[in-house]
């Protein structure tokens, strides 16, 4: 009698792949823990050189120092968990598995290759910076005095998912475009380590040209400020439609939709760098 073996989930083998780098990162404690602390603190330290500033000018652009303090605690938040969830396209680090072939390796495996460098990078130091960026979310909460209703607390994880999906497709897309030029490209990170610093601002504050990058190319004001406008019941200043606030599921998961196929068209043609 045969006995067939249930083949393993893809999300089996993520746990599995991803308890194998846990367990790895975990035999040195000392460095981990020390490496996540530091992390926090100089994520801590930009951020109270933010509230030094707001204190001094009284807030910018009409935001007070709590108000700001949400838009920065939410997407440092989401960014931190994205890192270390999405750390395997990183494209800075993808670059270098390109160049020196270690991907041509993953593609010689029987498990999915996205799969495989989803699972590739699992950086626990991460928690350093999600930390502290959900401790800024706490302190503007405890700062404003914002009207929850059933929505809003249905509403603000939804947010927080789709900035990590946004975030994510990002390093997709930017791992995907190291197929064709090997080395990663700077202006990828100006769409993620500096949309970061951009998101934790008020996004009336920029300059039109910016703006309309960051509205009609990458929607990353639907992600967080007009999100923030909603929780806070503002009035929009740039008086978009109403159904505004809740297109960050759209913007977000509609981004990481496409980087996936894209993502799949560069696997298609990749040519090895022979190396």
């Amino acid at each position: 009698m045969h006995i067939r073996q249930r083949q393993a989930s893809p999300l089996d083998l993520y746990l599995r792949l991803v308890s194998v780098r846990i367990r790895g990162q975990m035999q040195y404690r000392a460095s981990f823990l020390l490496e996540a602390f530091t992390t926090a603190i100089a994520s801590g330290v930009s951020f109270l050189t933010i509230a030094l500033v707001l204190q001094k000018f009284t807030g910018i652009g009409g935001w007070s120092l709590g108000e700001v303090a949400l838009l920065y605690g939410i997407v440092e938040t989401a960014f931190g968990v994205m890192d270390m969830l999405f750390g395997g396209f990183d494209p800075s680090n993808f670059g270098a598995q390109v160049r020196l072939g270690s991907f041509d390796q993953m593609l010689l495996r029987p498990v999915n290759i996205t799969l495989q460098v989803f699972a590739s990078e699992f950086i626990l130091r991460r928690l350093g910076r999600i930390f502290q960026g959900g401790v800024v979310f706490v302190i503007a909460l405890y700062l404003l005095d914002i009207q929850w209703t059933a929505v809003k607390l249905i509403f603000v994880p939804i947010v927080f998912l789709s900035q990590i999906a946004f975030f994510g497709g990002l390093f997709i897309i930017g791992a995907a475009i190291t197929f064709w030029t090997v080395e990663s490209i700077e202006v990828v990170n100006i769409f993620t380590y500096g949309g970061t610093e951009m998101m934790s601002y008020p996004m009336h504050i920029y300059q039109d040209w910016m703006r309309y990058i960051f509205t009609y190319i990458i929607p990353a004001i639907f992600l967080n400020y007009y999100p923030a406008l909603y929780l806070l019941g503002k009035p929009d200043p740039f008086h978009m439609p109403v159904i505004a606030p809740f297109l960050a599921p759209a913007a977000g998961f509609g981004i990481l939709a496409a980087a996936l196929v894209f993502w799949r068209f560069g696997v298609q043609h990749y040519q090895s760098t022979g190396t």
